[in-house]
């Protein structure tokens, strides 16, 4: 690989291309719009789509398309030709300031959850300045795409960007808001910054081939556990394959070329398992660029021979892959929120924004856990490799001692605040090194910023990063309103210090320093009414209780209608997944499973009527065709089994009860099938059995 420096972003239109091909006026008023968060002077939109335009073009462009993020997940793109016909009727390239602003896809085969029919096709995608325009290139064709929102022909959400936009816009009020009270006039924006760190399989593409679970469901469906799996802990930070790191650095270049700085790379727990990570960037950008790599990496490991697959659980028994969201809110300033500082403002505010994540957490903790629900990852969280369902805070031990300390302080004395002050100037020298770092804990805070690990690898950070917003939003509101209700009494240094300590004691529940794993922990943490929702269905529910509905509308998020039809939407998908689950799992079962054990049988009869000819009789040749016919039955036991669970789901009378059907009934058939299946697997002969078995998959690439 050449200097990184060197191709850094050459598909991206940024703001090293900005300033060159655009007017000084005109990159200025983008600027603000980058940068400072001010409104787009729409004005300057015919520039910009004429710039944008001509350096795709340069660079082989021939097409445009809005590139948007539905909530079926995933990203869409609908491409459209640059040309039109010019006054004279002759064709001309051309893209406008209203192409770029707007487009209008079809809108009526994208899931709303109920809230358009299906002739009402029309929706509006709409271009967001702040995410930069790049060049999706596919071989030698070049597609100018432009990140943007998307919205039914009403202005109602049909994606997963406007929520997470205004919830920005949410945390920016409240953050300011807290500012002003505080008496700091110099805050004009707050930024939410973000960081997923990507998990992912590799697998050989030969032996993916082999199994139709992996290509329908992304994950193994049956699977006997292999002789050598991750127990040896020997590949988590081993030395990496030769194939593995020429597949990691050609998918480093292709992000750098798109301007997304991939930062580490490194293998992970379980064998044929890795891990990449990002620098920091402000959330929004982070999230696409995030969306962007796991679209690139699947195509980098097609050129590889390799199939990169990012369920959360595609092989049962070893770890799974989620997605662990790093963030953190600062300011125009420079200042992070969440990085203890010697200057007693910004230790204000550093403190009163540990205080508002807590109150968030207290209050509406169980949207956390609702925001990552979905089929994948209900199969990881909850294991020793995951957080648990339960969200809790792990703040270190410094910190949850200084917050004791505070909590405890009773009547505000200039003594007390200055011995607090020295504590909390005292933090930069000692605050990453002071504790161990909690691996087990669902939202642990690492020294400057929040590691939020309960996203599921294949999922969009969009959900998560919104309800953190939304809850730092609420926090902050909260404790600024308590301020602003105790002005007056002394300095606002010292109410603001008082307010903390009454939220501490109010949060103390949702504070936990030890091993979110440990079975006390799940104990405990029912005894304090914390909520432990293990599927899906029952995570969605919490989203449409009122105090969640009002949350969202409060901060103008979301609306009732559009939280209910997000919610649908996602019971639906869950229901669709396992629905395709159970239709896979028969077939494999009937078409390659039964007639698998046939063989066996066949081969075993044989020998058996073969040693009979010579006047011998094995009962142990004879005791393994009865084993072998045994588990014939129960596999057809099994088939039968999901075949009747599946009418039963289904027979529920709405979605909510239908994916519960399949949470309880659903699951339970499919892992007695399972169960006969993997048994019928170790003592099935190799040359039979006809799917690749966990043993190559996690060491043959």
């Amino acid at each position: 690989m050449a200097g990184v420096t060197e191709f850094f972003g050459e598909l991206t239109f940024n703001k090293k291309i900005m300033e060159q091909k655009l007017s000084k006026e005109v990159f200025r008023k983008l600027l603000a719009t980058l940068e400072s968060g001010e409104p787009l002077d729409e004005s300057i939109a015919g520039d910009v789509a004429h710039a944008m335009k001509e350096w795709a073009i340069e660079n082989g462009a021939t097409h445009f398309t809005h590139w948007f993020q539905p909530q079926r997940g995933g990203t869409a793109e609908k491409h459209d030709a640059f040309i039109t016909y010019s006054k004279e009727g002759e064709i001309v390239e051309r893209f406008s300031a209203k192409q770029l602003i707007q487009s209008e896809p079809d809108a009526s085969s994208f899931p709303s959850g109920g809230m358009r029919s299906t002739f009402e096709a029309r929706g509006y995608t709409a271009w967001d300045p702040t995410s930069p325009a790049f060049l999706l290139e596919a071989g030698d064709t070049k597609t100018l795409v432009i990140p943007s929102i998307f919205l039914s022909w009403t202005g109602e959400v049909l994606d997963v960007k406007t929520p997470l936009l205004r919830s920005l816009k949410a945390v920016n009020d409240a953050a300011i808001r807290l500012q002003r009270v505080l008496g700091n006039k110099k805050v004009t924006r707050i930024k939410m910054f973000g960081g997923p760190e990507q998990e992912y399989f590799l697998f050989s593409k030969e032996l993916y081939a082999s199994r139709p679970d992996l290509i329908i469901c992304g994950r193994t469906l049956f699977g006997a556990a292999p002789a050598k799996g991750q127990q040896m802990e020997d590949h988590y930070f081993g030395s990496i394959k030769d194939n593995v790191i020429q597949f990691m650095e050609h998918l480093d270049k292709e992000l750098y070329r798109r301007g997304i700085p991939a930062k580490t790379r490194h293998n992970e727990v379980s064998p044929n398992q890795f891990e990449i990570a990002p620098l920091y960037e402000e959330a929004n950008l982070s999230i696409d660029h995030n969306l962007q790599l796991m679209d690139i990496m699947k195509k980098v490991a097609e050129e590889h021979e390799m199939v990169a697959v990012l369920h959360e659980k595609p092989l049962a028994g070893v770890n799974g892959s989620g997605k662990h969201f790093n963030w953190s809110l600062g300011d125009n300033t420079g200042d992070n929120y969440f990085e203890p500082s010697g200057d007693p403002v910004s230790n204000i505010i550093f403190l009163l924004s540990l205080g508002a994540m807590l109150f968030g957490v207290h209050k509406y903790g169980g949207l956390l856990r609702a925001a990552v629900a979905d089929a994948g990852n209900d199969h990881r969280l909850g294991a020793n490799e995951a957080p648990p369902a339960i969200i809790s805070v792990y703040l270190g031990e410094y910190l949850d001692a200084l917050m004791n300390e505070i909590e405890g302080l009773g009547k505000i004395t200039d003594k007390k605040m200055s011995e607090i002050y020295v504590g909390v100037q005292n933090l930069p020298k000692v605050a990453k090194d002071t504790s161990d770092r909690n691996r087990t804990s669902p939202l642990a805070f690492t020294g400057n910023k929040f590691e939020f690990r309960a996203v599921g690898s294949s999922q969009n950070c969009a959900d998560a990063a919104t309800v953190l917003n939304l809850m730092m939003a609420y926090g902050y509101e909260e404790i600024a309103s308590w301020i602003e209700a105790k002005k007056g009494k002394g300095d606002v240094k010292e109410t603001a210090i008082a307010v903390l300590e009454e939220v501490l004691k109010e949060t103390k529940r949702v504070r936990f320093e030890g091993n979110n794993y440990d079975e006390k922990w799940h104990k405990e943490a029912e005894k304090r009414g914390l909520p432990n929702t293990k599927t899906t269905p029952d995570a969605l529910e919490l989203f449409l209780k009122n105090d969640a509905m009002e949350l969202f509308e409060r901060f103008n998020v979301l609306s009732k209608k559009e939280l209910h039809s997000k919610i649908d939407i996602k019971l639906e998908a869950y229901n669709k997944t396992k629905d395709i689950e159970c239709k896979t799992v028969i077939n494999i079962a009937k078409t390659l499973v039964l007639p698998a054990i046939i063989k066996q049988i066949n081969i075993l009869a044989a020998a058996n009527s073969a040693v009979k000819a010579v006047g011998i009789k094995s009962s142990v040749v004879s005791a393994d065709i009865k084993f072998l016919n045994k588990l014939y039955s129960e596999v057809k036991s099994g088939i039968s089994g999901v075949e009747k669970a599946m009418v039963f789901c289904e027979k529920q009378v709405d979605v909510l009860k239908i994916a519960k059907a399949y949470a309880s009934k659903g699951a339970a058939a499919l892992n007695a099938l399972r169960a006969a299946v993997d048994a019928a697997e170790e003592v099935v002969a190799d040359e039979f059995w006809p799917m690749a078995k966990y043993q190559e998959l996690l060491l043959v690439l």
